[in-house]
Order: C-alpha cells, then sequence, then structure tokens
C-alpha cells in the first residue's frame, strides 16, 4: 500500500484507490512467482515449449500419451454407433479426428494420432488435445441424454 502511495500521480486520470489495488495485486503475484522458483513446484499444465504450429505444450501433453491411452482412459465405453449419432456437436476438427481415430468411415480401419496428425498436417500432440475434447463433448452429451 506505501509503495501505491508513494508511486501514485495525480496528473494520470486514475484514482488511487484503483492504482492501489493493481499495484497490490502485483506485489502479490511478483511474491507467489518467486516461492514457485524457490520451491521447485512444477504444474502439469505449466508451458514447456511450442509444437511446430505455434500451440503451446504442457507437461501434461507428452506425459502418458501413448497413441491409444488417451482413448483408454477418457472413451469411457462408448459405443461407436452412439459416437456416429452424435458427431455434429462436434466442430469439423473434432469429427475428422473422431472419425479416423474410431474407423468411423464406412469400412474405415482405425488410425493412430500419428497417422491423423500426419493428414491434418498437425502436430500429434495436438490432435492428443484435440480428441480429449471431442470426447469430452460426446460424453456430456451421452450424460445429458441420460438424464
Amino acid at each position: 500500500m506505501i509503495k501505491a502511495i508513494e508511486s501514485f500521480q495525480t496528473g494520470k486520470g486514475t484514482k488511487l484507490a484503483t492504482f492501489a489495488a493493481r499495484c497490490i495485486e502485483n506485489e502479490i503475484l511478483m511474491h507467489l512467482r518467486s516461492l514457485k522458483k524457490t520451491r521447485k513446484d512444477v504444474s502439469l499444465h505449466d508451458p514447456i515449449g511450442t509444437d511446430k504450429e505455434g500451440n503451446e505444450i504442457t507437461l501434461i501433453d507428452i506425459l502418458g500419451t501413448e497413441a491409444d491411452d488417451i482413448v483408454d482412459r477418457v472413451q469411457l465405453k462408448i459405443e461407436k454407433s452412439k459416437i456416429y449419432k452424435n458427431l455434429d456437436i462436434l466442430d469439423d476438427r473434432e469429427k475428422d479426428v473422431v472419425i479416423g481415430r474410431f474407423g468411423l468411415e464406412h469400412g474405415g480401419d482405425e488410425r493412430t494420432q500419428r497417422e491423423i496428425a500426419k493428414e491434418l498436417g498437425i502436430s500429434r500432440s495436438y490432435v492428443s488435445r484435440i480428441e480429449k475434447r471431442a470426447l469430452m463433448k460426446l460424453y456430456h452429451e451421452f450424460y445429458k441424454a441420460k438424464r
């Protein structure tokens, strides 16, 4: 608060209370960041870089992402026919990924995330994120239908 009062300038058109609130918030954030650095805490959702398309990659994206691992965890035993009936709730890219992963084309084979990534010209980790998002949408749609 003292730092805010000392650095406040009346001619800038900002109220002291607003300026002080921002200063206090900044100080708290700076303190939390410094604690994080000293304790070496790491979150699975912290960014660790970007893929070739410029999409942010987090630690959780690269840990435990065997090609079929995510489908096994998130699939939630949804039958292919139920997925096919509800594809209209997905956007085009989500549809492409789900159709490819589950082999929903006529006589289609299930494809790996790498194969779909190559076909769509995106990274495998991005396909994984799209797949997880699409499966969660489908799961929520089925959950609503059961209520």
